[in-house]
């Protein structure tokens, strides 16, 4: 029987590019999302159809914090390796954004120009999105807290993670955090074959603020769980003292890492015996923290699950630069500009300790005193809920804060939080207009010094956006 063209998505298909053409020409955004939308209007599989059309088949990265730099790695690794990647590299993570990336890769007849989908997906479209890509690997990164207004509880968020985990075909392969209680406990009882990866070097182990732990109590029996080691939030080696339930060994191990304050840092992986490529890695990572060094530790298994030399997987590493707005360092004519997107506690204080402790290592230069712009938006991207702002640990900021400017929708919101963190009330000034916020802080930025931008992500887009028209970076569609 002869096969016939499909020309309800090829239908779709010519909408959404035409969509995407029109608004880059309007100058509406560089189309990222928009054709997803059309393409679904008119064939609601779009999605579907394109996925099936990848040889190599879907990867699927999820997670609270951490997940565009992960994939981006991932993608790093991947194209390195020779292969043709489907990325949504701008970051459009829900399914019309999935979407709208596949559209990109395909020809008008449905044909898809790539060998692998790799996709970034909002913990709340990540059951969707698995439903239509039935990937071959999926990555959970941790689970935290965010826009409650928008996802609920992380109780809620891992049910729907686990009843989407347990339609997937058997082969599939899942790679779980085992040090995020809500995480590894998705792996207990899945069909799929299930892979973890933890910190073991407990030196990094702190006090680990526990007022926005999400996670304290056993899956099982709800008994509160006691740590060897918690590294944040509920992030460690816990166990519970009534039924057993404790950390599951992991696969992928980062067994030492040493950080370089706002430098990067040193890490060595190891992966063992139930891994398809067991090795050792050392790892120069460009890139500072604690929390991208998890990153590095979650691409470099995915890379190794997908079959990537372990070699290749260092080099690709020890280049890498980071994702729009997620430490990334900016030449503001010759002044620094260190951006680090904000937008939950967990994330915000793990930005706030990398920062302090740069300054208390004598890492940074030219002096021990930060000079900040902080930009709070609650628009519905942000999570119109900014009660999070109390659960941050702004508090290690008290005593190595020069100025702080604060900005966005919520600026004045962020003054009173910093005031009640034990920042001098002299030291902060208030400007809800970015463009104008931008100016001054770097007006009073001293000769040589670093002006440290925490913004959540609309304030982050807008602050990008700002610097894209002074000719200081690319559209972040272009990054």
């Amino acid at each position: 029987m002869p096969n016939f063209p499909d020309f309800r998505l090829i239908a779709a298909i010519g909408a959404g590019k035409a969509a995407g053409l029109a608004s880059r020409a309007l100058g509406r955004g560089g189309g990222t999302t928009l054709p997803g939308v059309v393409a679904r209007r008119i064939a609601p599989d779009t999605l579907r159809r394109l996925s099936a059309g990848l040889p190599d088949g879907v990867a699927v990265i999820g997670g609270t914090n951490g997940k565009t730099t992960t994939t981006r790695m991932i993608a790093a690794i991947l194209q390195g390796d020779g292969r043709r990647v489907l990325h949504n590299r701008a970051g459009a993570n829900l399914v019309s954004g999935l979407t709208a990336t596949a559209l990109a890769g395909s020809s008008l007849n449905g044909q898809v120009h790539a060998d692998i989908g790799l996709f970034e997906t909002d913990e709340a479209a990540l059951p969707q999105a698995l439903a239509e890509t039935r990937p071959r690997l999926v990555v959970l990164h941790n689970l935290f807290r965010d826009q409650l207004d928008r996802y609920g509880e992380v109780d809620t968020i891992a049910s729907a993670w686990r009843a989407a985990l347990e339609q997937l075909p058997t082969n599939a392969m899942v790679l779980l955090n085992a040090d995020d209680p809500a995480v590894a406990a998705l792996g207990e009882t899945l069909p799929t074959r299930v892979f973890y990866y933890g910190l073991e070097d407990t030196r990094h182990a702190g006090d680990g603020a526990t007022h926005f732990a999400d996670s304290q109590f056993c899956r099982r029996c709800g008994t509160p769980y006691v740590y060897s080691a918690r590294f944040y939030a509920h992030v460690g080696h816990y166990a519970c003292p009534n039924c057993g339930q404790r950390r599951p060994a992991p696969d992928f191990r980062l067994e030492r890492l040493d950080l370089d304050g706002t430098s990067g840092s040193r890490l060595l992986l190891s992966a063992g015996a139930r891994t398809p490529l067991p090795t050792a890695l050392e790892i120069s990572l460009p890139l500072p923290g604690l929390y991208n060094a998890l990153n590095a530790l979650a691409a470099a298994a995915a890379g190794l699950l997908l079959g990537v030399a372990p070699a290749h997987i260092r080099t690709t590493l020890e280049q890498f630069s980071a994702a729009f707005g997620r430490i990334e360092r900016i030449d503001a004519e010759g002044r620094p500009l260190f951006m680090a997107l904000i937008k939950n506690p967990v994330g915000a204080s793990e930005t706030v300790r990398m920062l302090v402790g740069a300054q208390e290592s004598g890492s940074t230069s030219p002096s021990s005193i930060l000079h900040m712009l902080v930009a709070i938006n609650d628009k519905y991207a942000d999570g119109t809920d900014v009660s999070w702002l109390w659960d941050a640990d702004f508090e290690r900021l008290a005593g190595h804060v020069a100025s702080a400017m604060v900005s966005g929708t919520r600026a004045g919101d962020m003054a009173v939080r910093l005031k009640y963190a034990g920042i001098d009330p002299a030291q902060i000034r208030s400007e809800p207009d970015l463009s104008r916020a931008l100016d001054a802080a770097l007006a009073q930025l001293p000769p040589g010094a670093t002006l440290y931008a925490l913004p959540t992500y609309t304030a982050m887009l807008e602050l990008r956006a700002e610097l894209a028209r002074r000719g200081w970076v690319k559209p972040f569609w272009e990054d």
